[in-house]
């Protein structure tokens, strides 16, 4: 009779690590293929090749369009936060001017009652009562004061009454911010960037295939390459190129445009898929086994 091995242990009651396994339960993870790795060309934004590209300082690449929109929803979203900590900050004003109100006519009504009431008041509690049992006028405040606290008090352990935390809104920053680096970003900092395509006939120019080249060496520009962009005019070079030539000219080799050493924008690098790269492979989600959730068989079971 074959024995009775781990993996095929199935009238337990509880799962097993491989059963875990088979039906995703943890932290997943998987190697990203070329598909999900961005090129150089690409924008940072809708991860489509860049149509009007332009550049932040840090060398971040971006559509026009898609960082133009960026930009504005930030602004609106700045503005209304200001409105939620405005509103906010007037309420807390009036919430104190009640409160003082409220405590200035308590403290009138203890004089009132302390100078016309038939029974002397004190502020210690321990006196409130005398030998008689009698409580006095103001033990007849106190306790309509517990009653309507009664009234008003909500009870934590039933859902229809459980109190609600008032969410504290705090001054939101006024500055935009890259999407991408998370720095602060104005829309004056941003300058457009023109690369260079290969015209030759061997190499025609497409809408989908396109291959951009250095001006000055006529090397394809490839994910590997480290780019430089000039802010002065936005073309881009090979950083050899560009620590060869326009570090030491002081010029544009395109347009003969003055530059100074920081105009010279480095941009970001594409994906090569090689760990040396410094590029993050690999991608980690976590997931949970669930009623219902046929994780079982949308994931096959890992192989050992």
């Amino acid at each position: 009779m074959p024995q009775r091995h781990s993996k095929n242990n199935n009238d337990l009651a509880f799962f097993t690590y491989d059963e875990k396994r088979k039906l995703g339960y943890g932290t997943q993870k998987e190697r990203l293929g070329k598909d999900s790795i961005k090129p150089f060309d690409a924008c940072c934004l809708c991860l489509k090749p860049v149509i009007d590209p332009m550049s932040c300082q840090k060398g971040h690449i971006f559509c026009k369009e898609c960082i133009l929109e960026c930009l504005l929803a930030q602004k609106k979203d700045i503005q209304r936060k200001l409105a939620a900590h405005v509103a906010q900050q007037k309420q807390e004003k009036e919430e104190e001017e009640e409160r003082l109100m409220m405590q200035k006519a308590r403290e009138l009504d203890e004089f009132d009652q302390q100078n016309h009431g038939a029974v002397p008041q004190y502020s210690d509690k321990n006196y409130t009562r005398d030998k008689n049992g009698f409580h006095g006028a103001n033990s007849v405040k106190v306790t309509s004061y517990e009653e309507e606290a009664l009234k008003t008090m909500k009870a934590f352990w039933l859902p229809s009454a459980t109190p609600e935390a008032q969410v504290k809104v705090e001054a939101p920053s006024t500055s935009t911010v890259c999407p991408e680096g998370n720095e602060k970003l104005k829309l004056k900092s941003l300058f457009p960037i023109y690369f260079t395509e290969d015209n030759s006939e061997e190499k025609k120019s497409k809408i989908l295939d396109r291959t951009c080249i250095c001006p000055s060496c006529k090397v394809t520009l490839t994910n590997t390459m480290s780019l430089v962009a000039l802010s002065s005019c936005g073309h881009v070079f090979c950083k050899k190129c560009a620590d060869k030539f326009m570090a030491v000219d002081k010029v544009c080799l395109v347009c003969n445009k003055p530059c100074k050493e920081r105009n010279l924008v480095t941009l970001e690098k594409g994906g090569t898929g090689f760990a040396g790269h410094d590029d993050h492979l690999e991608a980690t989600a976590f997931k949970h086994v669930g009623n219902g959730t046929g994780m079982g068989l949308v994931r096959p079971a890992a192989k050992t």
